[in-house]
């Protein structure tokens, strides 16, 4: 069996790594809890990957720490960090058969052959490779590949697991079902787990916690409901999920105690207020497409605009309109309930509004 992986908290304190004159991770901060899956969520080339490497220790920082706990890991080498590491292309041994594959680690430290029966057939039947033993790489689909992949990093009864965008090779439907097998699989071990996508569905729907990161910076930290319903900066707003985002001033004498008037070139747009703001501030409104309502579906008498109809995509689920606001400002918004709405012809007139609850305020300074 596969021993209950004992749980690990990671701290990095001021980290960055340079290449060049470039700073790849720029003065990161990250608390990581014990037992927790915890995603690096960025676009590509952002630092994401580098920050796992310096975790794992495959780099050195140039400033700030790593710990495990209470312990500093800075010049503790890979193999001594008790790590499980998956890469992007699983890096599998195309000449050897699943079995050696992921028994080639226990190999390596010299683990009795007995005691390497037992893990790697209970870490591939908990893969549900089960019966794969014998086969080779290339003769595994790309998610059995990943499977493997991971069923060697679990064999090692690591402390942290570290997935850099493992899933990124498969197809759609292939990924949404491992990446409920992985977090179903991290939850029952217990184990400390840092993932790393540039994929935001996939990172609300694995993550605990997420820590949106570009430009090598850390731009906000918290649960997914948080970073989506509550994004602190523009750049949040609009990496994660699709937002429509209104430039604005607060309006003089204008602000409530939960709520705040801002003047927009589409006149004035009443939404929760942020603490940071005061009268006078340039400030970014954020509204969800799905938060809109269209036509017949307006509910409130406040938050209305006009427009035409630019483009119509058809989801399946749901109808997305982009609605032409004129002075070159384009507004989505989502029918929730296509099979029984008449869409309308690009050009047509068509009213959207939303709710103050659902209309966030953030100050236009932030990144």
């Amino acid at each position: 069996m596969v021993e209950r992986t004992p749980t690990m908290r990671i701290t990095v304190k001021n980290l960055t790594k340079r290449f060049g004159q470039l700073a790849v991770v720029n003065d990161v901060n990250i608390a990581i809890e014990e037992g927790e899956l915890f995603t690096l969520l960025g676009p590509s080339g952002c630092g994401k990957t580098t920050l796992l490497r310096l975790i794992a220790g495959f780099y050195a920082p140039d400033e700030g720490d790593v710990f495990f706990n209470d312990r500093r890991v800075n010049d503790v080498p890979p193999h001594e960090r008790r790590i499980g590491m998956v890469f992007q292309n699983y890096a599998l041994w195309p000449h050897m058969t699943v079995w050696d594959n992921v028994a080639y680690g226990l190999k390596l430290r010299k683990v009795a052959q007995v005691e390497i029966s037992e893990r790697v057939q209970s870490v591939l039947n908990k893969v549900k490779l089960g019966g794969y033993e014998q086969r080779y790489p290339g003769q595994l689909s790309g998610g059995q590949q990943q499977r493997v992949a991971l069923a060697r990093a679990l064999v090692l009864n690591p402390d942290i697991l570290l997935l850099d965008e493992p899933l990124s090779n498969l197809d759609a439907k292939i990924r949404i079902q491992v990446r409920a097998e992985i977090r179903k699989l991290q939850k029952e071990l217990g184990i400390t787990t840092i993932y790393v996508t540039h994929d935001q569905e996939e990172a609300l729907t694995l993550s605990d916690r997420i820590a949106v990161f570009n430009q090598g910076k850390v731009f906000q930290v918290g649960p997914p409901k948080e970073l989506y319903e509550r994004p602190a900066s523009r750049f949040v707003a609009d990496f994660i999920g699709i937002n429509n985002l209104l430039d604005g001033t607060v309006r003089p004498a204008e602000i409530g105690a939960e709520r705040v008037h801002v003047t927009t070139a589409l006149g004035e747009i009443i939404g929760l207020r942020d603490a940071r703001l005061k009268a006078g501030d340039a400030c970014v409104i954020c509204v969800r497409p799905e938060n809109a309502h269209v036509g017949g579906e307006q509910t409130v008498p406040v938050n209305v605009i006009n427009g035409h109809v630019a483009f119509a995509a058809y989801l399946g689920n749901t109808l997305r309109y982009d609605v032409d606001l004129g002075s070159g400002i384009t507004f989505k918004a989502d029918v929730r309930d296509p099979w029984h709405h008449q869409t309308l012809a690009l050009g047509a007139p068509i009213t959207v509004s939303f709710p103050v609850s659902s209309t966030l305020v953030i100050p236009a300074d932030t990144p």
